[in-house]
């Protein structure tokens, strides 16, 4: 069982490197130039994974910043969302794009049943509430 990080845990790449791990779950100590020129480290290698992201929010929430913390709760549900309905996503958050709040709802709905995205969705309905008592969108 993986003990609770905190912020004497940061950075974890120097700190703990060994939970540090690419999406093929490579540790960190074999990203190196020599592997990248050898072909044995990939760009899957490189990228973020939901745990890196919850590890970090761990960290956030010990120091004291919830709202960092939840940012990477959010982060670590959007890695598996493809990065094209991202973008559409973000597109809709911004002021005066969506007409009717029940379309941020639907994406919100979307996101939580094909990707398992809560707090994203969570985060979507909330906007919806706040876009429409701020008379952004009539329904």
């Amino acid at each position: 069982m993986r003990r609770t990080l905190t912020r004497a845990d940061f950075p974890l790449a120097e700190t703990a490197p060994d939970q540090v791990q690419g999406a093929r779950g490579k540790p960190l100590e074999a990203l190196t130039l020599e592997a990248v020129l050898q072909g044995d480290v990939t760009i899957e290698d490189l990228r973020i994974t939901p745990q890196a992201l919850l590890a970090q929010a761990e960290i956030a929430r010990d120091a004291g910043r919830a709202a960092l913390a939840e940012n990477f709760e959010r982060g670590a549900e959007l890695v598996a969302v493809p990065q094209e309905l991202i973008m559409e996503t973000y597109e809709m958050l911004r002021p005066g794009r969506v007409k009717d709040a029940g379309v941020l709802r639907e994406r919100a709905a979307m996101l939580r049943r094909d990707y398992g995205a809560e707090k994203l969705a969570e985060f979507l309905e909330t906007a919806a509430i706040h876009y429409q008592r701020r008379g952004l969108m009539p329904g």
